[in-house]
């Protein structure tokens, strides 16, 4: 068994909210200090900081907690690393433990921080922000009456939480509009089904992975039992847009499901010995905290099925890892957009006082060792989205400051950002000319996936049936 217990994510970014841009986490013992015992501590450096720590003791305008300084040295220390290694207080821990079983409090958006402000990520499907139109790129500046300006994203995800039923008021700076947006939002328990089904007509299916939580495997196999009952598939539709990522096993038994037993999966590489592995599709690889091998009763069928996964730039982490497996076997064709990019895995350390330090420790790479740190999966068929999402310039992780770089493809972080830098520029173009006034009543509703109106989603279905249409021939 592999000594790492793989557990949830969320990004440097929210606890409040959800798995945040899809990091990979696992969980491990704080053993990394005795591992380097040679290098030693710089002495100097730390009696600097001792006199920096004795003169806001003594000479700070106000009293300062002791605890309450060496929790934000330790926070400096690991923000200013990369965009997803933070520390976590108890409450904050206690919080990312919670969100593997995917409930939670809050208002379901996934945050970031960028120059002072609350970035959004990204909203959650079926809760209160994406129901009310927040967007990717969002930056919130006032919580309330309270300005973010000053305040830690602990502190600023702490404000967004609270009660059930109770209202918080956001003001939002959104690209493209000329004045400030205010929505006010009724925090819920945030209950995220982790897979959604549905037999669209005879013969397709459509099954939808919003997160990679503990129960998912165990539910694609059912819902993939559901459908196989409704009748033999000819083709299958896995919707993985706007998945922010989530648990490791939980992305190699997705991609399991699809794939030959034994089949690499992903591999991860970095500096610790044990941050060397590679996964496969072997209950082994997969399972975690369960007796029974959750795929044990797939049917055999949904193996060799045609298949399309469709992505886009909401897809992060565990979405590309499965993407990417399924793209480099040739077992899927991949439609949609190009992915978030986020390449690398968190570790989570426990700390005393039931705290603990989210640590990014290794990159991961594909079955044919691409990294897609920074760069993202690229589509075999690009499809464009429609409705609301495609106004807007989707963030991606070669937007974060201090985004760790690709270091397979030393072109693919300036690929990202030239590819990014295009798409803001032709929003920005979109806008000019349209009037200042707020355009937020005349935007479509949230996009139904799976529906009439989902361009991806239709085009997905035609390529599957033309693929049958070339089978029979070929017979």
């Amino acid at each position: 068994m592999n000594k790492f217990k793989h557990i949830p994510l969320k990004t440097t970014v929210l606890v409040i909210l959800s798995f945040a841009a899809g990091v990979l986490l696992s969980v491990q013992l704080p053993a990394f200090a005795q591992k380097d015992a040679k290098a030693g501590l710089p002495v100097e450096d730390l009696r600097i900081f001792a006199e920096v720590f004795n003169a806001i003791k003594q000479g700070y305008v106000e009293p300062v907690d002791d605890k309450k300084m060496i929790a934000n040295a330790i926070s400096g220390m690991l923000s200013n690393l990369d965009p997803h290694s933070s520390y976590l207080d108890a409450e904050s821990f206690r919080d990312l433990q919670v969100g593997t079983q995917g409930e939670f409090g809050g208002l379901g958006i996934e945050v970031g921080m960028e120059e002072g402000l609350v970035k959004v990520v990204s909203p959650i499907e079926d809760t209160p922000a994406y129901r009310a139109g927040i967007q990717t790129g969002d930056l919130i500046f006032k919580l309330d009456d309270t300005l973010v300006k000053g305040l830690t994203l602990n502190e600023a995800v702490k404000k967004m939480r609270g009660k059930p039923k109770t209202p918080i008021r956001l003001s939002i700076l959104r690209k493209g509009e000329n004045q400030p947006i205010e929505i006010t939002l009724t925090r819920e328990v945030i209950k995220v089904q982790s897979v959604k089904s549905k037999l669209v007509e005879p013969g397709y299916g459509w099954v939808r992975v919003t997160q990679f939580q503990e129960n998912t495997i165990a539910a694609l196999s059912q819902h993939i039992g559901d459908l196989y009952k409704q009748g033999e598939l000819k083709g299958l539709v896995l919707d993985l847009r706007n998945d922010p990522g989530g648990l490791l096993n939980g992305a190699v038994g997705v991609s399991a499901a699809f794939l030959p037993a034994g089949t690499k999966v992903v591999s991860i590489d970095g500096r610790a010995p044990d941050t060397k592995q590679e996964y496969s599709a072997t209950p082994a690889d997969y399972m975690r905290g369960v007796r029974e091998d959750p795929l044990k009763g797939l049917p055999e069928a949904v193996k060799k099925v045609p298949m399309v996964v469709l992505v886009n730039s909401g897809s992060a982490s565990a979405s590309e890892i499965v993407a990417g497996a399924l793209q480099d076997h040739k077992r899927a064709v991949i439609m949609g957009v190009q992915t978030f990019g986020k390449g690398s895995v968190q570790t989570i350390l426990p700390l005393p006082g039931n705290t603990a330090i989210k640590l990014t420790t290794a990159r991961y790479y594909t079955p044919s060792g691409r990294s897609i740190q920074a760069k993202g999966i690229e589509p075999d068929i690009v499809v464009e989205e429609g409705g609301r999402s495609s106004r807007f310039a989707m963030l991606r992780e070669a937007d974060l400051q201090g985004h760790l770089e690709n270091d397979r493809d030393a072109a693919a972080g300036k690929a990202g950002d030239k590819e990014t830098t295009k798409e803001k520029e032709s929003a920005s173009k979109e806008k000019k000319g349209k009037t200042d006034a707020r355009e937020d009543e005349d935007l479509p509703l949230p996009l139904e996936y799976a529906s009439a109106s989902d361009t991806q989603f239709q085009q997905a279905l035609n390529l599957l049936k033309g693929l049958q249409i070339m089978q029979s021939v070929g017979k």
